[in-house]
């Protein structure tokens, strides 16, 4: 089995956890799109795009992000 570096997932954890306590994370490998949701499910009211991320809100509440493109974005760092 390969080794696989996760420093940079690692980091990002506390900041995750900030959001919410349970954290639900889906990949598409067809698509490339990673979904990750702070609320199952998420309802969310409003969405906002930047970049090749859309946030997903509930009020001011963020449930959710889907990341478009994640092989682009991981070749991009």
């Amino acid at each position: 089995m390969a080794a696989v570096d996760l420093t940079k997932t690692i980091e990002a954890l506390p900041e995750l956890v900030s959001i919410s306590r349970q954290v639900w994370i889906d990949y598409d490998e067809e698509a490339h799109v990673l979904y990750i949701s702070f609320r199952k499910p998420q309802r969310a009211t409003d969405s906002v795009l930047e970049g090749n991320i859309v946030y997903h809100y509930d009020g001011e509440l963020l449930v959710g992000m889907t990341v478009i493109g994640l092989r682009a974005a991981q070749r991009s760092c």
